[in-house]
């Protein structure tokens, strides 16, 4: 299988490349998957996250725009499928500009379907986020794919119209769609303005961890690596024009991962700062991810406990790569690429 991945050289994507190589490897009468990567390279782009993997011969990085039509045009003709994971995804930053999110989210995607459309109807998956649900109440069942769409902030109106999109081309043009909505991914390569690796990294560095209001809203917490295998079963063994939920089954509210951080690293309750809480704070997200178990025999594998553990040792055994990231100059290596 060739594959195009749209914003690989992020979080999730970098994760999936990764897996992805490892798990379809070119062997002895077997070519292997080859992963093309469209990555733009803005600010939550880094290809230290592929350093390990720049010289695999199934592996290659286009530097482009998923909103330049000539370019994803011509990288589709010659590809079996598009894993789409390129995204403004920050909320905070919506807040503050959405135009970037409705440019990459909305537009971009359009332009990939287009691409698909145009090229003989090219597999299409579509990665996606549990905030086009709205906020849940502590007592309300969790979302799942019947759940009615009820986004909150910029970013998730911006993915929410993505997935509107992503359907409308599955019955207009026949185009062979999936979608995946997922919950609050952590782990490795994870850019440290999310709330697990800016807490590590912040207590490494001595400084306060900063938790909205008091710390009661609610996430459900998946290991990205949970997430590349439910993504990968989707893609080859999912049902056309289906939306599939992949959740964690690990909901936990702010400050129970704060604790759990603070434990886990040695620190004391004199480490937390309260800030003003965010606008429009979502209380909580919860995902009944029955449909994916029962369809393709997909669940969590990484216990909350386990994958913690691994996720702080994993920063604190990477300080150059964050701090990298934190100084800036990770962005000074982009340029000379």
């Amino acid at each position: 299988m060739k594959i195009l991945v749209t914003g690989g050289a992020g979080f999730i994507g970098a994760n999936f490349i990764h897996y992805i190589l490892e798990k379809y490897p070119a062997t002895t009468g077997r070519s292997g998957d080859k992963v093309i990567n469209l990555d733009t390279l803005t600010y939550a782009g880094n290809l230290e996250n592929l350093k390990k993997i720049e010289s695999n011969p199934n592996y290659e990085f286009v530097h482009g725009d998923i909103a330049d039509k000539e370019l994803v045009n011509k990288l589709v003709q010659d590809i079996d499928v598009i894993v789409h994971f390129a995204a403004e995804s920050h909320v905070d930053r919506s807040i503050l500009n959405s135009d970037a999110f409705v440019r990459t989210n909305v537009n971009g995607t359009l332009n990939l379907l287009e691409a698909a459309k145009n090229n003989g109807n090219k597999r299409f998956h579509h990665v996606s986020t549990d905030e086009v649900y709205g906020s849940l109440g502590k007592g309300d069942p969790a979302f799942n794919e019947k759940t009615p769409y009820d986004p909150r902030s910029p970013y998730s109106a911006s993915k929410a119209s993505s997935d509107h999109l992503v359907r409308a081309y599955y019955h207009t043009h026949d185009l062979p769609i999936t979608i995946s909505n997922c919950s609050n991914n952590y782990g490795p390569y994870q850019f440290p303005e999310k709330l697990i690796p800016l807490f590590v990294t912040n207590l490494i560095e001595g400084k306060k961890i900063p938790v909205y209001g008091t710390g009661e809203n609610i996430r459900d917490w998946l290991h990205v690596k949970d997430h590349c295998i439910a993504i990968d079963k989707i893609v080859r063994e999912g049902k056309i024009g289906e939306t599939y939920c992949v959740g964690g089954n690990a909901e936990k509210t702010n400050l129970e991962i704060t604790h759990k951080i603070l434990e886990l690293m040695g620190a004391g309750e004199d480490s937390i700062e309260y800030v003003e809480d965010r606008k429009g704070h979502d209380k909580r997200y919860a995902i009944d991810f029955s449909k994916i178990k029962d369809e393709l025999g997909w669940e969590p594998s990484v216990t909350f406990e386990e994958g913690i553990k691994e996720t702080v040792e994993w920063y604190e055994n990477n300080e150059e790569w964050w701090r990298n990231i934190k100084s800036g100059e990770y962005r000074k290596v982009e340029s000379s690429k």
